[in-house]
């Protein structure tokens, strides 16, 4: 029997089934929008790095199920609000960046959104907006009498990105505290511009989405509406995108295609049939024969979730050739169980192993500080990825199913810490 709740649009119902709501504004009435065709909305994406990391896969995963289901997906680049920077989940302010960094990292991780998404001119093709358009020529004063009025400094305070940052004792800049007015400001317009009526986003983003409706309601603008994700973090509670290797980036020139593969692979068990659901689009009743592998069969699952996932990416070509490669090589290490040994507890590796402490630990260097030149001179991996950041420390989500992390140094020292 059918849930009378349950969404009717294409859009909302494979959102509602594949996991991706966390909060919706009016789950309703946005369903009822969607009925009606030609459901526009955006997502933010601010420029503060080169590249997007596996944290921004899912807002993109959202992005391409509304184009796929006949709404205009707007990519919106923060060209204007990465001036100022975000305090959502951060304890100290952001380095300012100059325009011309802005500018550089926008056209890098506007690469990305081409994977995923059809741009073009049609009624359901996406659109790339960058909120400089309209942020960069601001008059303060006039902002200040015409938007600036409708903000309450009490509401303000009890957002979480505020309230945190304060309960801390960290500083909150003046220049952060105007972000959410900029924010909400940008719903206004995009609704102005381009005619969405829906702001999409991470948990983490609520506060300013419910700011932006609220704004628009006060400028006059449509009914608006807000939906956010579940903030992903992996079933041992370790945030989606860090490994002991450094960041998961979503650009080969900074992540190969191999190493991107055997992230997923890597996936603990627990998070395979959500990950399936959320980083792919196999069917649901493909994703539901999957996750029913149990035990070593549950490895055929993860392959499948590393070469879909990458496929989406890189391609099916690079994604296939990511899968030979580590049949290969796991292949020709069935040898690898008669690699040296090292125990480890397992509440060092609950705790956490520093990565410098785990290489002095396995012998493969005498000391830290050799640990850290051959992390400079990237000889140094971590079940084949290289390591790039000296204080990532090895936890659960390393150590495969056998209870085993693969330490290397170059090509042909290797040793495995077991967990015992």
């Amino acid at each position: 029997m059918s849930d009378p709740a349950a969404p009717k649009s294409e859009f909302l119902a494979t959102l509602n089934e594949r996991g991706f709501v966390h909060q919706c504004s009016d789950l309703s009435g946005l369903d009822a929008k969607a009925l009606e065709g030609g459901l526009s909305a955006y997502i933010g994406f601010d420029c503060t790095a080169s590249s997007l990391h596996v944290g921004s896969l899912l807002p993109i995963m959202l992005l391409a199920h509304l184009q796929r289901s006949g709404g205009k997906p707007l990519p919106l680049v923060g060209g204007g609000t990465t001036r100022v920077g975000d305090p959502s989940g951060k304890d100290e302010s952001r380095k300012l960046l100059t325009i011309a960094e802005i500018d550089a990292n926008k056209a890098s991780i506007t690469k990305t959104f081409a994977k995923f998404l059809t741009f073009g001119d049609g009624a359901t093709d996406a659109k790339l907006l960058d909120n400089a358009e309209w942020l960069a020529s601001l008059n303060y004063i006039e902002f200040l009498r015409d938007i600036g009025r409708h903000f309450s400094v009490n509401r303000m305070l009890t957002m979480d990105s505020v309230k945190l940052r304060l309960e801390r004792e960290h500083e909150l800049s003046f220049i952060e505290f105007n972000y959410m007015c900029l924010q909400a400001y940008d719903f206004a317009e995009i609704n102005k511009r381009h005619g969405a009526v829906l702001q999409m986003g991470g948990s983490d983003q609520w506060g300013n989405i419910v700011m932006g409706i609220d704004l628009g309601r006060r400028l006059g603008c449509p009914q608006l509406y807000g939906l956010t994700s579940p903030l992903l973090t992996t079933a041992s509670g370790a945030k989606m995108g860090k490994t002991a290797a450094g960041a998961v980036w979503l650009d080969a020139a900074l992540l190969s295609p191999y190493d991107y593969w055997q992230y997923w692979r890597n996936a603990e068990d627990a998070d395979v049939s959500r990950f399936l659901k959320l980083f792919t689009f196999l069917p649901l009743d493909e994703i539901a024969r999957l996750s029913a592998l149990q035990g070593a069969e549950i490895n055929e699952a993860k392959k499948t979730l590393a070469t879909e996932v990458t496929a989406l990416l890189h391609g099916r070509a690079a994604a296939e050739e990511a899968a030979a490669t580590a049949k290969a090589t796991f292949e020709e290490g069935a040898l690898a169980l008669s690699l040296p040994k090292v125990a480890v507890s397992a509440a060092e590796v609950a705790e956490g192993i520093g990565v410098l402490t785990a290489f002095v630990k396995a012998g493969l260097v005498a000391s830290t500080g050799e640990a850290r030149r051959q992390i400079k001179g990237g000889g140094l991996r971590v079940n084949d990825a290289p390591v790039t950041d000296e204080k990532a420390a090895l936890g659960e989500k390393d150590f495969a199913s056998d209870g085993v992390a693969k330490l290397s140094l170059g090509k042909k020292k290797h040793v495995l810490l077991e967990r015992s």
